[in-house]
């Protein structure tokens, strides 16, 4: 409401003109604090990486979970930990949060989606065996995935994979 010119304003209380920001400057990285590394180096180390929003594909791979084929050996719960653990790695490499391909490439690598031939269904057994109760397993499960297969389509990864490495050669510590 507008104030009557017969009305006295303290100085105070009159209107200020607005102050104008200035456009931003383009931004690099400068604090003591920011993350620039060589991913491949820490991941091997045992650090890991980190990500933003990393617990949304817990969410994710529960949506993911009434797809995949499983065989009656296979613990569901170190199924989901080891795409999960997959998933994040993924997501970490590009910096972003992650998404439902991120477990569908998971899945994908190791057969979950469709039937797949029984060498191959033997190995993932050993690979996933265990994974949701030992963070050692998990780490070395995801290591296992060249970052090249990992930042490819799923349809590529899958190929990508199936020349670089035969599956026998695959370990677990």
């Amino acid at each position: 409401m507008a104030q009557p010119k017969f009305a006295p304003i303290t100085q105070g209380a009159e209107a200020r003109p607005s102050y104008r920001l200035d456009i931003p400057k383009p931004w690099k990285f400068s604090r003591p604090a920011e993350l620039s590394r060589d991913y491949s180096l820490s991941y091997r180390s045992g650090m890991g990486d980190t990500g933003p929003d990393q617990g949304f594909a817990l969410k994710l791979a529960n949506r993911v979970s009434d797809k995949l084929i499983l065989t009656p050996e296979e613990d569901k719960k170190d199924v989901l930990a080891g795409l999960t653990a997959i998933a994040l790695r993924r997501a970490s490499l590009f910096g972003r949060a992650p998404v439902i391909t991120d477990i569908l490439l998971a899945a994908k690598l190791f057969g979950y989606l469709e039937d797949s031939r029984q060498e191959l269904l033997d190995h993932r057994r050993q690979l996933f065996f265990g994974v949701s109760h030992d963070q050692y397993k998990e780490r070395n499960l995801v290591a296992l995935i060249p970052e090249k297969a990992l930042m490819a389509t799923p349809d590529k990864a899958v190929d990508i994979l199936s020349r670089i490495q035969d599956l026998s050669s695959i370990t677990v510590e």
